[in-house]
């Protein structure tokens, strides 16, 4: 199927998609600080700048978005029909660089944690941030939840 709009008013469109601040993240961070869960935001010192970093507990957070990086088996994580190898090769460096920057955190010291989008929607996000803050206590170095 073709784009319903422009290559200019995509471009637009696409320019205007945020890294930081997202919903999802808006959400788990107004459930962690709920729990009584402080944190720091998108640390730039640190690999990947993490979404949320607990220094108290040596550990950080990403809140992925399904599609940007390609939550498997997700049915967030669409394809689009334009433009396929553009998109595929855009993925594959995503997936690349999360995983070059989970494994300079965990090299470093860092616990990690990865939410992804479809963990947050709606009522799950209070099941989510429950999982954060029992990990949190854990002794898990890396932590990952999503729908199963």
């Amino acid at each position: 199927m073709a784009d319903i709009v422009d290559q200019k008013t995509r471009s637009r469109m696409m320019a205007r998609i945020s890294g930081k601040n997202t919903r999802p993240e808006m959400a788990l961070r107004r459930a962690l600080h709920a729990r009584g869960v402080r944190y720091r935001l998108h640390d730039s010192n640190l690999p990947g700048s993490p979404d949320l970093v607990f220094s108290r507990y040596r550990a950080i957070c990403f809140v992925h978005g399904c599609f940007w990086h390609r939550h498997s088996g997700c049915p967030y994580a669409t394809d689009p029909a334009t433009r396929p190898k553009f998109w595929q090769e855009k993925f594959k460096t995503n997936v690349e660089r999360d995983h070059r920057t989970r494994k300079a955190l965990l090299e470093a010291g860092w616990r990690v944690a990865v939410v992804w989008e479809c963990a947050v929607r709606g009522a799950r996000v209070n099941g989510a941030a429950q999982e954060i803050y029992q990990w949190l206590q854990s002794d898990n170095n890396e932590f990952e939840t999503g729908l199963e």
